[in-house]
């Protein structure tokens, strides 16, 4: 299980934050300041670290020296001061992301993944039933034959196979898909990518028994 580390001084955010990050599947550490994050980070350190800028003992930018090298661990920080001095000097000294507050929380979580895609630290391979993805290439293969995917087909399958067999609203599913269509995905969207999903990874896409609808509820993958 991949573990996140979250710095950050607001309780509130961390309140809601943390639920939110386990029920995605992630162990989660907290920490409110300089000093308790140094030692979690010594003590075991996590597979990507969410650091608040304004802690009461310190700057979240010196934490990045206890992140880099030889540990490697991915950064995105969080902050109120979106002002493009900070930004640069956040992703100069190797921050992987720079999230404004306030911020949307699935968004968050598809930039938490995608940091540990880049980094290599997410899952490489997901299996279910006779179908493999391949984070890694961002490929998908059903019983040893590549598939062909389009991005946002790419992106939606990898949520199903973060969650199987737990339903996923489609609510959820367009808030997760939207920014990589350079628009907002809506409800007609979503069911036509749905449709080409079942398209190619059913035996039967008129009775489909991968990507199942459940009624008033959303979808799961089984």
């Amino acid at each position: 299980m991949q573990r996140i580390l979250v710095v950050e001084d607001d309780a509130a955010i961390t309140r809601h934050l943390c639920p939110l990050l386990r029920s995605e599947g992630f162990e989660v550490e907290a920490a409110q300041t300089f000093e308790q994050a140094r030692r979690a980070i010594e003590g075991n350190p996590p597979d990507l670290a969410l650091v608040d800028l304004a802690l009461p003992d310190g700057h979240g930018f010196a934490l990045c020296p206890l992140l880099g090298p030889p540990l490697d661990v991915p950064v995105i920080f969080l902050t109120a001061a979106g002002d493009e001095a900070s930004v640069v000097a956040g992703l100069g000294l190797g921050a992987d992301d720079y999230v404004i507050k306030p911020f949307r929380p699935m968004e968050l979580v598809s930039r938490i993944k995608g940091a540990l895609r880049r980094r290599g630290r997410a899952a490489a391979l997901y299996r279910v039933g006779d179908l493999t993805l391949n984070a890694a290439s961002a490929t998908l293969q059903k019983s040893g034959r590549e598939i062909a995917l389009s991005a946002l087909e790419y992106r939606l399958l990898l949520i199903f196979f973060n969650h199987p067999g737990q339903v996923l609203s489609r609510n959820r599913l367009m808030g997760e898909i939207w920014d990589l269509a350079g628009d907002y995905v809506n409800d007609n969207t979503l069911t036509v990518y749905i449709k080409r999903l079942r398209e190619k990874i059913e035996d039967d896409p008129a009775r489909p028994q991968r990507i199942k609808t459940v009624r008033g509820l959303g979808y799961k993958l089984e």
